[in-house]
């Protein structure tokens, strides 16, 4: 034992300097030491360690030694070693009482008494409780503490619901409890208040620890061994009394809720929170919010049987009276949470259910929803301490909103649910709160922007028709809101709650047009677009232009106002300081709503065809010019792509894509076609841009995101543009810019379908040989470092392509293929959407090539044998039939489980059909003998499939029977001679 004692202090206690390597081979004799497997000499050492070492660390390294061994090879003891092992540990608990034994020791013996009751209990070891159970007065403190401890220890192991069992461990459970009810528990109960009783005063962390223990049995055992006229009164002088220290008034209180909480019929159950309700509810307030847990869930308990009982009553109490009873108590545990730093979300709980009970509110419970209202205002209002934090938000800033946010999720919830059952009271609450914010000059931010807030989550509940007709209240308290002016509105907390507000509640004011100026005032005014905080403003251009769209020709008159309001605005948005750090950087959508409001505005048909020419001019006009010069100072200076220049040019084609939003192709080229004009002189100003700067990546994003807009706009009209645009956006065009591309492309043939054919032929050249140089089969590879972003970058390009392709068939434009500039790439296209129709990984792909297989079958091919295409035929019965409508349907990784891959397979079985039925006997020969029979499928089941699929048109029927037959060859392939 000397030499482990030494090893057991090197490894687990070393002296500074020790050597690592000797450290390491002390750790090797503990782990040999307790690994040894002659149980009896390990329990041997084990007790000479605990009973004749004088050392900490040793007695610890004895104690989980012996608790590993009971865990893991406790049938490796006979029984004359468990005697002595039983012997050995009750021997060292006596060792223990003494004050100075530490605690690391009593708490891993208590582990290990823990594991031998759930071994041996009752039956082989009868009587561990009343061996370990204290005898007091005479026993000690030391004594209370260490079965405490064992009763905790055994919960934590075994008895605790709190944590989940196997099957196993709750049949011991259950035989545990069982045992202990018939011998020992209310001896334990007796101990418990004995205890509490005995070192309420001498020793309160003793009793704490007694009564914590008698909180984790309560559940389980008789309730009336702790529910009495003894325990309770000593509970209550303990958790109230103004001398308790506040671990033993949590003690208490803990067991308390525990009696509260015991799981029992209703009526004994109100019963019980009869007897308890005269001690608890009158208790000091400064008690109660100490209490907060237990009042709450006294509370809870009674919400709980007034739901199975109703008005009930019970030894002339009903669940109602005591609910309503304990309601004051909860209302100041929440009022006074802040400051006591209580959990409010148990009680936030109680609140929601309470309210979910409520169908027609009494008078009382309509007080009380209004004291929740109070209490739900205090508690998601900020504190003051972060106000100037949040205005111009830093990091405290942040994250006090942050936490804000997630603070008052339960309770907005809490709110909406109040809110639901009785809006009335809601409404008038908020009505009080926005009067006294807006009667008073010195209305804090806090307050301001807690009404507000509540007034917000209150539209949440209004219906659409109750919003347009202002019911309740709403018709007062919404002109109220829109002429409202905070003396902390420029607050940017204050200031961003009124605009979403106010938003909120726009379809009130669009059946209400009277209030129109008003809102216009809250947006365009210092409340708004022109807020000191530019944050502020830029959210108020986007909930504006919100507005703008729901409003619509109800602004028509406003027009004029609208626009001259906002000059400053539009004129800051183009001419920004860029060499000034602080000035938010180009590139940005921020702010740019602004001019989609406008579009929307000024695009709008109502608005008279010589004023609409009118404020279009006034806002092109000067663009393109400010364009045209920035193009002219860089022919003589230069710039490059960081100057603030290009930054202003970014914002200036920002600007016109979001204005021209607001126009539609029918106004712009059937109605009013000056207004194209306008737009289409417009754009061949800002493909100077591209011309001139090909290779600035920012700016042809910019144009790019342009010409999208202007082929929805323009609509063919834009045709003698696209040659040249699309032939500078293919300069230096990387994988990114390639996909943007593409994009565009697709737009542009989904737009026009064949009357795109001659611009498509004339730039197809260029799109294939540039993607040809940055795509390959291998566009997927796997394995370490096929994720970078250069391969993500051209797996995109890989898909983007497959789907331009996939456009191009699907829109009658697969001649484009055929035409003499285009048909040195058909092999290399042909060849591509073979390999991927069979081999490639996204199953979605190989779909869109399937389907792009059958379309160009139907163009090119007829019946008559006269082909577009000469060759493509035999292509594609001896190469796609055989390749992908076969092989690799056979391959084990098409998996019929997949819900994509069984897509896959019907566009496979709908490619046969049309090949049969285009392609007759030529194809049905070929892919028989070919593929069927070189497979090695019986010949009669070749011939049953050929037949259906010449004679059936039900597809899903073909379906069926294909996958059928590939199952069957699937089999045969493994040697399975077995055939369905």
């Amino acid at each position: 034992m000397d030499d482990l004692e030494k090893a057991i202090l090197l490894a687990y206690d070393p002296p500074a300097g020790a050597e690592p390597s000797l450290r390491a081979q002390a750790l090797a004799i503990c782990d040999q030491a307790r690994s040894n497997p002659d149980a009896s000499a390990l329990l041997r050492l084990c007790r000479d360690g605990l009973l004749f070492s004088s050392l900490g660390p040793v007695h610890f390294w004895c104690l989980q030694a012996l608790h590993d061994a009971l865990l893991h090879r406790y049938t490796s003891f006979s029984g004359p070693d468990l005697v002595a092992l039983r012997s050995t540990l009750l021997s060292f608990a006596s060792r223990l009482l003494d004050p100075s034994a530490p605690p690391f020791l009593k708490n891993k013996l208590a582990q290990a008494l823990a594991v031998l009751v759930r071994l041996e209990y009752p039956s082989i070891w009868s009587s561990p409780f009343i061996d370990l159970l204290p005898s007091l007065p005479t026993a000690g403190p030391a004594a209370v503490d260490m079965f405490a401890r064992f009763l905790a220890a055994l919960d934590d192991d075994l008895l605790s619901l709190d944590y989940p069992r196997s099957q196993s461990d709750s049949a011991v459970a259950a035989r545990v409890k069982d045992a202990m009810r018939v011998q020992c528990v209310p001896q334990i109960a007796r101990h418990w208040f004995d205890a509490a009783s005995l070192y309420r005063a001498s020793d309160p962390g003793v009793a704490a620890m007694a009564l914590d223990t008698a909180r984790r049995y309560t559940s389980w055992i008789d309730v009336n061994l702790i529910a009495n006229d003894a325990f309770v009164p000593l509970l209550f002088d303990v958790a109230l009394g103004p001398g308790s220290s506040n671990q033993l008034r949590a003690a208490a209180a803990g067991c308390l809720q525990a009696v509260v909480a015991k799981r029992m019929d209703p009526r004994p159950k109100l019963a019980l929170l009869c007897s308890l309700s005269r001690r608890l509810l009158n208790a000091e307030p400064e008690l109660i919010v100490k209490l907060a847990a237990l009042v709450t869930e006294y509370a809870a308990e009674a919400l709980e049987c007034y739901r199975k009982l109703g008005v009930e009553k019970i030894d002339g109490f009903s669940s109602l009276e005591l609910l309503e009873e304990a309601l004051p108590s909860v209302f100041y545990v929440m009022e006074n949470s802040k400051e006591e730093e209580v959990d409010a979300s148990n009680v936030v709980e109680f609140l929601s259910n309470y309210v979910s009970t409520m169908k027609s509110p009494s008078q009382k419970q309509l007080s009380h929803l209004g004291q929740i209202l109070q209490v739900i205002r205090t508690q998601i209002s900020y504190d003051p301490e972060y106000r100037t934090n949040l205005d111009i938000p830093d990091k405290i800033g942040m994250e006090e909103e942050d936490r804000m946010a997630e603070h008052r999720k339960e309770l907005l919830v809490l709110f909406r649910s109040i809110c639901r059952v009785t809006p009335d009271v809601t409404q008038l609450f908020i009505r009080n709160l926005l009067v006294g914010a807006l009667s008073s000059s010195a209305s804090n931010v806090e307050d301001v922007e807690v009404a507000l807030t509540l007034f917000y989550r209150l539209g949440e509940t209004v219906s659409d028709e109750g919003m347009r007709s202002g019911s309740g209240l709403l018709s007062e308290l919404v002109p109220m809101l829109l002429s409202a002016r905070f003396s902390c509105h420029s607050h940017r907390m204050v200031a961003l709650i009124y605009l979403e507000t106010i938003t909120r509640y726009m379809k009130f004011v669009q059946e209400n047009p009277q209030y129109i100026p008003h809102i216009l005032a809250a947006f365009l005014d210092e409340r708004g677009i022109h807020h000191s905080n530019a944050n502020v403003g830029r959210r108020a251009s986007y909930l504006f232009m919100r507005a703008v769209k729901l409003l619509k020709t109800k602004l028509v008159p406003y027009l004029d106002t609208i626009l001259q309001n906002l000059q400053d605005t539009i004129a800051l948005f183009t001419n920004s300081d860029w060499t000034n750090k602080e000035v938010k950087c180009a590139g940005s959508e921020e702010g740019s709503q602004t001019f989609e409001a406008i579009g929307l505005l000024i695009g709008m048909e109502d608005v008279p065809p010589q004023r609409q020419t009118e404020y279009l001019a006034n806002f092109l006009n000067p663009l393109c010019q400010q364009i045209k010069s920035l193009l002219l100072d860089a022919k003589v200076q230069g710039f490059e792509g960081s100057s603030a220049k290009v930054l202003t040019l970014q914002q200036i084609i920002t600007a016109l894509n979001a204005l021209s939003k607001g126009f539609s192709e029918r106004l712009v080229m059937n109605n009013r076609p000056a207004i194209g004009g306008m737009f289409k002189q417009t754009l061949d100003v800002v493909l100077q841009v591209l011309v001139m700067f090909p290779n600035i990546k920012p700016l042809r994003c910019k144009i790019t995101s342009f010409l999208h807009r202007m082929i929805d706009t323009l609509g063919s009209s834009i045709f003698p543009c696209l040659p040249v645009a699309l032939k500078q956006l293919l300069v230096e065009n990387e994988c990114k810019d390639m996909v943007d591309f593409l994009v565009l492309i697709n737009q542009m043939i989904c737009k026009f379908n064949t009357s795109a054919s001659g611009i498509l032929e004339d730039i197809f050249p260029a799109i294939a040989s540039r993607l040809f140089t940055i795509l390959s089969h291998e566009a997927f590879p796997s394995g370490p470092g096929s994720n970078t972003e250069e391969i993500r970058e051209l797996q995109e390009v890989h898909r983007t392509f497959y789907t331009f392709l996939h456009v191009i068939v699907m829109h009658d434009l697969s001649s484009t293929f055929l035409a003499p500039t285009c048909m040195e790439y058909l092999d290399t296209i042909m060849q591509l959407l073979l390999f991927t129709s069979c081999n490639h990984k996204d199953i979605l792909l190989r779909k869109a090539c399937v389907q792009i297989f059958v379309k160009l079958i139907k163009d090119w091919c007829n019946k008559n044998g006269e082909d577009k295409l000469p060759g493509f035929r035999r292509f594609v019965i001896e190469k796609f039939a055989i390749s992908c409508c076969l092989h690799s349907v056979l391959d084990k990784s098409f998996d019929f489980r997949d819900a994509n891959t069984l897509v896959l397979f019907g566009e496979i079985v709908m490619a046969q059909k049309i090949m049969c039925e285009t392609f007759g006997v030529d194809f049905i020969t070929y892919f028989v003998s070919n593929g069927l029979l070189s497979a090695h499928c019986p010949p009669d089941l070749a011939e049953q499939y050929y037949k259906k699929l010449r004679l059936t048109d039900d597809i899903k029927s073909l379906k069926s029977s294909y996958q059928s037959l590939v199952e069957n060859l699937r089999q045969q392939q493994n040697g399975s001679l077995v055939f369905r």
